[in-house]
């Protein structure tokens, strides 16, 4: 079992999965899990996970994400939506407008991670029409989506990308 920072390492966007190996259910309630135990304001969770495994609907979702075409050949995607009213409701505008995103967010990444620590690969995408994405998985309209995530086991191993100095991106006060 890797430790976290070689977990973290490992982390690279697979585009190309296998086909034959579909990803079974304890796996996938290991990532949900994961995904669920990320910190939120106030407790509340205030997100919702749909996951898509239909062929039909992965392929909408790949129309919906300017065709991209990879969504629909992983064999799973999750969806991960803010849920603005239910932060709102405890934490008011500043809740509806940023907690409910940063929730969102962070359990997307602990999924993610958990994917790499499972042994299989995946993809953030945030390029997508929102609507259209409601409109398939017949959303609440309170629901906003905030990213799609592929899950699959890796066909290629992506090359790591660069990444900026750490004196770029950070400061000491």
């Amino acid at each position: 079992m890797w430790d976290f920072f070689e977990t973290v390492r490992h982390r690279h966007s697979v585009r190309i999965y296998q086909q034959d190996m579909p990803v079974d259910e304890a796996r996938l309630h290991a990532i949900l899990e994961m995904a669920c135990a990320a910190p939120s304001a106030g407790d509340l969770q205030a997100y919702r996970i749909v996951v898509v495994r239909d062929a039909d609907e992965r392929r909408a979702l790949s129309v919906a994400a300017d065709n991209q075409g990879f969504i629909a050949e992983a064999p799973v995607c999750l969806v991960f939506c803010a849920d603005p009213v239910r932060s709102g409701a405890e934490f008011g505008e500043r809740g509806e407008r940023l907690y409910a995103l940063q929730d969102t967010t962070i359990a997307a990444a602990y999924a993610q991670l958990a994917i790499v620590a499972a042994g299989m690969g995946s993809a953030w995408i945030g390029y997508f029409d929102d609507q259209a994405v409601r409109d398939l998985l017949g959303l609440d309209p309170a629901l906003q989506p905030v990213a799609l995530m592929t899950v699959g086991y890796p066909a290629e191993l992506p090359v790591p990308t660069p990444r900026r100095r750490l004196a770029e991106v950070v400061s000491f006060r």
